[in-house]
């Protein structure tokens, strides 16, 4: 057998062995996803990181697809163990008791989302590292990259971006102020949306305006 053949084997077992030892410090964090009032909210955000997260364990190429109970907490087990912003994700689903058994999981520091958001199924935040959500709503199926804020210009406007559904928000870009994107908009990198993003549009710069539109 080839040396590179036996690293990757033998890796995919380490990987296998971390992920069970891992399952027995989350059994409370198992039973919580089992009563978690938003469980449909978070089964959607656990599927929809399955489909598109390029996976690290055991040499498939994508996460666990879930068909049963035993899987879901399989694909739970997995989630939780390897990909932190999904932990952010679902301490923001499980609220307080979630944060108060965090401490068997960590969350990723860097990543915040404002707890008393309304936030649609299907959100998934991809290398969350000094990403920054407070808006005022967040539809269904939401893709958030890194750096990325979206939040108030000034603290005593109470303005907050409202965001539609099928939004994709990529690396850098900054959303401000009471504006509202459209659904299936995508907010290209590095940009500054100060206005609001008609739907199905991609908005660019700064401040951003419309490149393109369907």
């Amino acid at each position: 057998m080839p040396p590179r053949l036996i690293a990757t084997n033998m890796t995919n077992l380490i990987k296998h062995m971390v992920t069970v030892a891992s399952g027995i410090r989350l059994i409370p964090l198992i039973a919580l996803m089992l009563v978690c009032p938003n469980q449909d909210d978070l089964f959607a955000d656990m599927d929809h990181l399955a489909r598109l997260w390029h996976w690290q364990l055991g040499g498939a190429p994508r996460a666990p697809q879930a068909r049963d109970l035993p899987e879901r907490i399989i694909q739970f087990v997995s989630l939780m163990t390897w990909v932190r912003e999904f932990r952010n994700v679902f301490y923001f689903r499980t609220g307080k008791v979630g944060l108060l058994l965090s401490i068997l999981c960590r969350p990723l520091a860097s990543l915040e989302i404002f707890s008393k958001i309304k936030i649609g199924p299907g959100l998934f935040i991809v290398h969350g590292n000094g990403t920054f959500v407070m808006a005022d709503g967040i539809g269904a199926n939401c893709r958030i990259y890194q750096q990325v804020t979206i939040g108030n210009v000034d603290a005593a406007e109470n303005g907050r971006p409202t965001i539609g559904d099928n939004v994709t928000i990529y690396a850098g870009a900054k959303i401000v102020g009471r504006v509202k994107i459209g659904d299936n908009a995508t907010i290209a990198a590095n940009s500054l949306v100060i206005k609001d993003v008609p739907p199905n549009s991609t908005v660019m710069g700064v401040p951003a305006t419309t490149v393109w539109k369907k």
